[in-house]
């Protein structure tokens, strides 16, 4: 087994905070971490939002061909952001340390409605507030919550994302809770909300850490070292939803499975459109993420039948 491995990761604060974190366990396993800093597509332009962009893999096609040329070994990505098939010669090898999957929402305190925040609302918004995310699926969420808000695109890495915010450019932001959890923003002069996986679907495989490698056994089986199994089975059943469902980020879909006190729990929300004014929404208990991924995706397929009929 090779003692160095070199590993190609994207330059942002938080793909950095990532690959430095798996370079920790990997140290402990007496491997040596090399980093390759490396500018993806979504990296490169960032003033149009995902809609205007061709094709899949906006943040991850630079990283493969990395890996595909021999100039880095592996790649540590956010496994939201990576496709459920994957080029030849390139496998999953590890899914490694989910954080809490929730979105969160920051507000410009003045664009809090009190009134709304008292009642419970789930984005307590004042009216005609404008919210920045470029995601189709977070999009057509807040279209579903609140037709009244204005819905802008937002892109850029997660401080410059805040740092937006901030400067009024937008009332609200959605982000997912992980990041900000890993990157310990401080968040003190906003308003901060922390939205439960029942009341706004995150992305499927949210939280959770992919490393990917060259499907070649040496590596394959020291990176595997660092799976966490309980966790990988959940977001494997999630990325096997979307897999079927064809999805990258511009599908408005969402899914997450999570455990609790009687077993497990999958919410999932799809919509055709960010402007789907009839998204399917879906809440199963079970024993296990697998049957409950089979279960869900009957409405999925049926959902996916009748709008291609």
């Amino acid at each position: 087994m090779p003692t160095v491995y070199k590993i190609g990761t994207r330059g942002s604060d938080l793909a950095l905070w990532q690959a430095h974190t798996i370079s920790a366990q990997l140290r402990e396993l007496g491997i040596i971490p090399e980093l390759t800093i490396i500018k993806t597509t979504g990296d490169k332009i960032d003033n149009l939002p995902f809609s205007k962009l061709e094709g899949k893999g906006f943040f991850t096609k630079e990283l493969e061909d990395a890996q595909l040329d021999g100039r880095v070994d592996l790649a540590v990505h956010s496994l939201k952001d990576l496709a459920t098939t994957m080029p030849d010669g390139l496998v999953l090898a590890a899914m490694v340390g989910r954080e809490d999957a929730r979105e969160t929402l920051l507000v410009r305190r003045e664009a809090v409605d009190d009134r709304r925040l008292a009642d419970g609302d789930v984005l307590p918004l004042k009216s005609g507030a404008k919210i920045g995310t470029s995601a189709a699926r977070r999009q057509a969420q807040v279209h579903i919550l609140r037709p009244d808000l204005k819905i802008a695109d937002l892109r850029g890495n997660v401080p410059t994302r805040v740092n937006r915010l901030r400067e009024g450019l937008y009332d609200a932001i959605l982000l997912a809770h992980a990041g900000l959890v890993r990157l310990e923003l401080d968040l003190e002069d906003l308003f901060v909300k922390n939205l439960d996986v029942d009341q706004f679907v995150p992305a499927p495989a949210q939280g959770m850490l992919g490393i990917q490698c060259r499907d070649e056994l040496e590596w394959i089986e020291g990176i595997a070292r660092l799976n966490c199994p309980e966790a990988a089975g959940a977001v494997a059943a999630e990325r096997l939803l979307l897999n079927r469902l064809d999805g990258g980020c511009q599908l408005p879909f969402g899914v997450n499975i999570e455990q609790n006190e009687n077993g497990w729990r999958l919410e999932a929300f799809l919509a055709d459109s960010p402007e789907d004014d009839n998204p399917l929404r879906i809440s199963l208990q079970g024993d296990n993420p697998d049957d409950l991924a089979e279960e869900a995706w009957k409405s999925l397929a049926t959902r996916q039948k009748n709008k291609e009929g």
